[in-house]
């Protein structure tokens, strides 16, 4: 998986690329075909945010489904948290209905 960093307003920590490119990696485990993941990350310079300070938004590219989600926080860190989760959960939602649940429909069971 393909993972593309753009920082826009941000100067990223050393360790932030690592911490994200392992969770990420993580979700493979789903097994859902994605190619690579744009994460941006956006600071906002107004101080009437505060705690929503900080904006990032993922974004799937590739063969597989067309996934985003977006997380805000007072760092880094505690949005992309925010945002993996809401990306977990929709690639959870896609693989639950991938699979073969192995029941008959209700067309086949009519005479």
């Amino acid at each position: 998986m393909e993972i593309i960093f753009h920082a826009r307003g941000a100067v990223l920590a050393e360790d932030f690329r690592d911490i994200v490119s392992e969770k990420l990696k993580s979700l493979e485990r789903f097994s859902i075909p994605v190619d690579g993941i744009k994460v941006e990350i956006k600071h906002e310079q107004n101080p009437h945010f505060g705690k929503s300070s900080h904006l990032v938004t993922l974004t799937s590219h590739g063969s597989g489904p067309f996934l985003r989600s977006e997380g805000q926080a007072f760092n880094d860190l505690a949005a992309f948290d925010v945002a993996v989760k809401s990306l977990e959960l929709q690639l959870r939602k896609t693989h639950e209905r991938a699979k073969d649940v192995g029941h008959e429909s209700v067309k086949s069971l009519k005479p």
